[in-house]
């Protein structure tokens, strides 16, 4: 019996494109090691600087190993989606966090205690 071949429509993709993407990768996350770790500038700085790279190692690891740009454009549009959903439910999720924190400001940790215990059920 003949093992079914598989066809596709899109031409393969070269180890090449694998390798650099995993090189770069690398580099991405040794950079962001060597500058949170050596300390180069105040808090703040580092975490715009480290945030950079994480957008870089983002764009490198969509382009080389998910292939975006690439082939169908169902691709692109698949996981333009899928980050629209993700920051719905991350932005959603600190709304009402902050939403909570706000209400409940002004309590202390026992009123608070005691809130919750009293209005368990809402």
């Amino acid at each position: 019996m003949k093992k079914p071949e598989l066809h596709t429509r899109h031409s393969p993709v070269p180890y090449k494109s694998y390798v650099i993407g995993f090189i770069l990768s690398i580099i991405t996350t040794l950079l962001a090691y060597f500058f949170v770790v050596n300390e180069l500038w105040s808090t703040m700085v580092l975490v715009y600087v480290v945030l950079g790279i994480a957008v870089v190692q983002l764009i490198v690891q969509v382009v080389f190993f998910l292939h975006i740009g690439r082939g169908s454009r169902w691709k692109l549009v698949t996981f333009i989606f899928t980050l629209l959903v993700v920051l719905i439910v991350v932005v959603g999720s600190i709304w009402i966090m902050d939403n909570l924190n706000y209400n409940m400001m002004d309590m202390t940790p026992q009123e608070q205690r005691q809130y919750m215990s009293e209005n368990q059920g809402i």
